[in-house]
């Protein structure tokens, strides 16, 4: 399915029997809280991962490493204008396996990891169980837009920081960072000796006129402290199938990571996510396109629904992701917004304070389901509030 009305017509009984995580993890409500989508793969990776069962299943082979590496360097290049060589592009399981190799591999024991909030939720639970100290740095939000707090940045480095971690597209807020930005938090990075972990797994999602730049591309400098990591897993729906890429954008880093106790997480990209990539990034583009349309359709919708029926959260669309980040603090909801919603309205969302203290107040909010799906989860939530006598006006 690749067009707007073939994703109006998917119901929720349909998402249901499917079994996946998102709709059966609650299975009395609207599933909205964990970033997969509802419109399944494109036609052309069907296809590749048909003709991979029937042959490949086995381990990864290198001509298969090298087809993917050779894959994302063409879109890199393509949508970026970033050439990095084919070579500098290696398989890990997801992000998060690459987080976790950049912690311990290329960061010194003992340092703290610079962290801005509200933060994706996995980077709050990681570090510690590698033995580092999260700072959390809260963005500063200006007028609905979230910001870098510089100084706050810098004071943590100064303080024992050793690695930032950087969202960017930002999950869950959705900024998507401009190169003035970026170029102002390698300043503070480079000057403190630090380095940088870049997840730009939504990259891919970015909104007119907001344009997506690698970190690891605005400078020689940030280049020769960024590890970056990106997948097609969120923006061609393949969470599940376990591949992601690390791009190491510095023969230091490139160097490390080729020695055998790094190099092993290789071994935890799958076979079939390998195949997957590679038919996202070569051949998937205009499903791409279609869904990325759509989607910036749910972003407005979603913003006219709220302006309806509950004028009182605030809401700023994102400039990049299916993530909709929802100030639901002047409804004076006692206790966890999200829980409320899921009990009373029977919409399941992400409490914001799981993404650290910063985000008390807020829901996270999938935008990546059927519009009428949309549709309904917003009366839902309205008729709960007008149940509890919840003032719903600015």
């Amino acid at each position: 399915m690749s067009t707007s009305s073939d994703f109006d017509a998917i119901t929720i009984d349909q998402l249901r029997a499917s079994g996946s995580y998102k709709w059966s993890t609650y299975p009395e409500a609207i599933g909205a809280f964990i970033a997969e989508m509802d419109f399944g793969v494109a036609p052309e990776i069907s296809s590749a991962l048909t003709r991979s069962v029937e042959a490949l299943v086995g381990y990864p082979t290198p001509e298969l490493v090298s087809s993917m590496s050779a894959a994302t360097a063409r879109w890199l290049r393509d949508e970026y204008s970033w050439d990095v060589p084919p070579e500098r592009i290696r398989p890990v399981g997801d992000v998060l396996i690459a987080m976790r190799a950049t912690i311990d591999h290329f960061t010194a024991p003992g340092s703290k990891i610079v962290l801005p909030t509200p933060a994706y939720m996995p980077f709050l639970k990681i570090p510690p169980m590698h033995d580092r100290e999260i700072v959390e740095v809260p963005l500063l939000l200006e007028d609905g837009r979230y910001v870098f707090d510089l100084d706050g940045l810098d004071r943590a480095f100064a303080d024992g920081g050793g690695m930032l971690i950087l969202c960017n597209p930002y999950n869950p807020v959705g900024r998507v960072f401009t190169r003035e930005e970026l170029l102002a938090v390698s300043e503070i990075v480079e000057r403190h000796g630090g380095r940088v972990f870049a997840d730009e797994i939504h990259a891919p999602l970015v909104f007119a006129p907001h344009r997506h730049i690698p970190y690891a591309s605005i400078s020689q400098a940030a280049a020769g402290h960024t590890i970056t990591s990106t997948s097609a897993s969120k923006a061609w729906n393949l969470p599940g199938l376990k591949t992601a890429q690390v791009i190491l954008s510095n023969d230091a880093d490139a160097a490390t990571w080729a020695t055998p106790v790094v190099t092993r997480n290789e071994l935890l990209a799958s076979n079939p996510g390998i195949i997957a990539n590679t038919a996202a990034y070569d051949d998937a583009r205009d499903w791409l396109a279609d869904t990325h349309a759509y989607l910036d359709g749910n972003r407005t919708l979603l913003g006219e629904l709220l302006a309806e029926h509950i004028p009182a959260i605030g809401y700023t669309p994102a400039e990049g992701s299916y993530i909709a980040w929802l100030d639901a603090r002047g409804l004076g909801i006692e206790g966890s917004p999200a829980d409320f919603f899921r009990e009373e309205a029977g919409v399941a969302l992400t409490d914001g304070i799981a993404c650290g203290a910063a985000g008390e107040g807020f829901l996270r909010f999938i935008l990546a389901t059927p519009r009428p799906i949309i549709e309904q989860a917003v009366r839902q939530m309205a008729a709960a509030l007008a149940r509890h006598r919840v003032p719903v006006g600015v």
